[in-house]
């Protein structure tokens, strides 16, 4: 009779870094390893954000019952007490297995972190990426596109099973019902129109479209879906800026209201807003990655800062403009000296093109 090592372990420990989008696409391997132990107690390791904006891992997972508690510590800290501290913590809470969820940063530092943990008396290590193939994100032979981020998790830690990718339960956040009351709530001002989620915000100014592109777009939705509301999300500080972008559709003739939710709604309680919308609209984002997670259509606007695929959001209902530059890749947070060419050349009429696409006006329309 073969006996499943799995059902022993008693404690878990995922280590996985990022905020918003990095913890969203996680989702189908933090499933997985609910799957592969059930019974044990499953904590996360991972960081403080770095940016104010940023929403923490913990205000994404807690509610969903993947993840029963969290270590967090600040990336890059070099102080010896800090470090002793966390792995003292660790030690004392005695995981019997570590899953490594976190990008691939160099084979270096996949071994200088597996000593690590190893010192935390964790003798189990699953997905700690010590080859370049682990690291690196494969090339799909058919499309010519390197694999999603999301991919690249669930291939590094197989050995627990199939992430099973492309089954939309293996991004549920397991919206509870006062999320769900919560969104009907902020909601009513749309009365019972369909209504139309944006996010004109981004933490860094390589990401951002500009708000006049925005007030543009906005116009000639407006004109393309009358009864509709709009909706718009994004953290306090973007409230702003959402605002002006929204005159666009305020001004357009027999245009619906506008529901402006920046800064009032938990990360989950926005998921619960996205899946009641027909259709995202935004920048490569968390809001973008979330509302993808609820397998809501999202229509994308991506910089070249990144490569292209790895940061797409998940699943063929999607639509990404990406325009390729001689500087793509560049991974700048500003962008000055290139006056972000790889994003100022996306025409209104490209993302116009793309929204018709995923909700022609005519059907959607006749949904309403």
């Amino acid at each position: 009779m073969m006996v499943d090592e799995n059902s022993f372990v008693r404690r878990v420990l995922i280590y996985r870094l990022g905020s918003l989008g990095d913890t969203i696409v996680a989702l189908p391997s933090l499933h997985l390893v609910e799957r592969a132990f059930p019974r044990a107690e499953r904590r996360l390791l991972t960081n403080f954000p770095v940016q104010r904006k940023a929403a923490a891992a913990q205000t994404i997972l807690d509610g969903s019952g993947l993840v029963d508690g969290y270590f967090s510590y600040t990336v890059g800290v070099r102080h010896l007490n800090k470090l002793l501290n966390l792995r003292n913590a660790i030690r004392a809470w005695q995981p019997d297995v570590l899953v490594y969820l976190t990008r691939g940063r160099g084979i270096r530092i996949a071994k200088r972190d597996a000593m690590f943990f190893r010192s935390c008396g964790i003798n189990r290590l699953v997905g700690v990426p010590f080859t370049q193939d682990m690291q690196c994100h494969r090339l799909h032979a058919a499309t010519q596109q390197l694999e999603a981020e999301a991919s690249r998790l669930a291939r590094c830690i197989a050995e627990l099973g199939d992430a099973r990718l492309d089954d939309p339960a293996s991004w549920d956040l397991r919206i509870t019902e006062a999320e769900n009351r919560a969104a009907q709530v902020v909601l009513e001002p749309a009365g019972k129109r369909p209504i139309i989620a944006i996010s004109v915000g981004t933490k860094m100014q390589a990401k951002d479209w500009g708000v006049e592109n925005w007030g543009n777009l906005l116009a000639a939705m407006a004109a393309l879906y009358p009864g509709f509301a709009l909706v718009l999300s994004g953290a306090r500080e973007e409230s702003a800026a959402s605002e002006r972008a929204a005159e666009g559709w305020r001004n357009a003739p027999g245009s619906g209201p506008v529901v402006n939710l920046c800064g009032f709604l938990t990360p989950r309680e926005s998921a619960a807003v996205f899946q009641r919308a027909r259709f995202f609209v935004g920048h490569d984002s968390g809001p973008m990655h979330m509302a993808a997670a609820v397998q809501t259509p999202c229509v994308a606007i991506f910089s070249a800062r990144n490569i292209p695929a790895v940061w797409y959001p998940y699943g063929e209902q999607h639509k990404v403009i990406y325009h390729h530059v001689d500087c793509a890749g560049c991974g700048l947070e500003t962008c000055t000296i290139q006056k972000k060419k790889c994003l100022t050349t996306i025409t209104i009429d490209e993302v116009l093109s793309c929204v018709k696409l995923i909700a022609p006006p005519t059907l959607t329309l006749l949904r309403a």
